[in-house]
């Protein structure tokens, strides 16, 4: 099963890389915001720190920084992956890991993450975000899910 974990880690982040070069070539290149709906954007973010923009200084140490740190976060994600049994586990950890590596590639190479989807409402707009965040979230949610009810079940 971790086989095809790996398979979906890099078939998803090349998707997600090739989602995101259709995103520079026609929205950063000139910057334009493209109203999907009423509630939807797609704009032209470079997001050079994290979660909401924090820590974005943009500094070459920070960006490097983050590189590390999320790398460290993913082998540790990783080495659970391959020593869990449990497809509900693998499954959270392959989309979290997928966005994860999508999001460090984007970093490496352009020294920040592209973002672009803007949820907005009544003018209030949700910070940017792609993806690769999107899967990160669900991953996240799928793993407390596990551990608070279907863990839970398994110790009783």
């Amino acid at each position: 099963m971790q086989r095809y974990a790996l398979i979906s880690i890099l078939v998803i982040s090349i998707i997600d890389q090739l989602c995101k070069q259709v995103i520079l070539v026609y929205v950063f290149n000139p910057p334009r915001i493209i109203e999907v709906c009423s509630f939807l954007n797609i704009v032209p973010v470079l997001n050079t720190g994290i979660s909401f923009g924090l820590l974005s200084s943009g500094s070459h140490l920070s960006r490097w920084l983050l590189v590390f740190i999320s790398m460290i976060l993913v082998l540790t994600l990783f080495i659970w992956l391959i020593r869990s049994n449990y497809a509900l586990i693998i499954f959270g950890l392959t989309i979290v890991i997928s966005g994860a590596v999508s999001n460090i590639i984007d970093r490496i190479i352009y020294g920040a993450v592209i973002d672009f989807l803007d949820f907005h409402i009544a003018g209030v707009h949700w910070p940017a975000f792609n993806f690769s965040d999107s899967l990160i979230v669900l991953g996240v949610i799928i793993l407390f899910y596990d551990g608070f009810f279907v863990s839970a079940r398994k110790l009783r």
